[in-house]
């Protein structure tokens, strides 16, 4: 089974799929189940060392040779491209592009922006793909509220967002983006939550295929927030255990992410649980 996800509405030509605020939250697997390994990663990780090593990972998982993982990084500069994306929703590319097998159309990444790919065998949990993204999203949700940042899903947006009534009626934008892909089970991709990146750079593309005049990005500085990416790292650890089972720390992944441009070694990386 392979299952590439993204939600979004009629109006922007897909149909919803269902609705999520409806949807169980959590998937904490049985009480005798191994931690999920949590990594955080030092410097700027280059996205096709990253899509190999995450690649190799969820394949390990899938096998029973290696621990789920939840993964912490940023990448430089680049867009990529989901399953649904359309041409003419890459306006300029001023950054790499990247075509990927996760759910969605364009998304940006960069610097500033925390991006989590996490690999989780759905079938040691509950094997559904729509209590996935819905739990993917309350993390992320409950990791925003512990900076007074009310994010709130969309039943015809996938991602989340945040109310903006000093833009005008209705006005919104999102803060953090969700696109997955399932193989055999397993999970790949993740998010990328906003904490404090150029957002003019998002204008080479229409984010996540949603062109609405009404509905912008945002981030955590954007919003006046001033987070450190160690103290938001704080707070998805801790809203990912209560949502999806214990953690524990660990130094370093397999041999590519180490040789990625920029990466310190991993005798200098610091623990996870900075």
């Amino acid at each position: 089974m392979q299952i590439a996800y993204g939600i979004v509405s009629p109006r922007h030509g897909y149909e919803v799929v269902n609705t999520r605020n409806d949807l169980k939250i959590g998937l904490i697997p049985a009480a005798a189940a191994p931690p999920v390994d949590w990594y955080v990663s030092e410097g700027l990780v280059d996205y096709d060392v990253a899509l190999t090593e995450m690649t190799a990972r969820a394949a390990a998982v899938g096998r029973g040779e290696a621990a789920e993982l939840a993964w912490l990084l940023e990448h430089p500069p680049l867009y990529t491209a989901g399953t649904s994306a359309q041409p003419q929703e890459l306006i300029e590319a001023r950054f790499p592009v990247h075509a990927v097998g996760r759910g969605g159309q364009f998304t940006y990444h960069g610097p500033g922006q925390r991006v989590g790919y996490v690999m989780l065998d759905l079938k040691r949990r509950t094997p559904d793909v729509r209590r996935y993204v819905a739990t993917i999203e309350q993390w992320i949700i409950r990791t925003l509220a512990a900076f007074d940042v009310l994010g709130e899903r969309r039943d015809d947006r996938i991602g989340v967002w945040v109310r903006r009534p000093d833009k005008g009626d209705n006005a919104e934008d999102k803060i953090a983006a969700i696109g997955i892909r399932v193989s055999h089970w397993v999970t790949l991709h993740g998010f990328s939550l906003n904490v404090a990146p150029d957002l003019s750079h998002f204008s080479g593309i229409v984010p996540c295929g949603v062109a609405d005049a009404r509905y912008g990005v945002t981030s955590l500085a954007d919003l006046g927030r001033k987070v450190s990416m160690p103290d938001l790292d704080r707070a998805l650890k801790r809203e990912f255990e209560t949502l999806f089972g214990a953690t524990r720390d660990v130094q370093q992944l397999g041999s590519t992410e180490n040789k990625s441009p920029g990466r310190r070694s991993a005798k200098s990386a610091e623990p996870a649980s900075r």
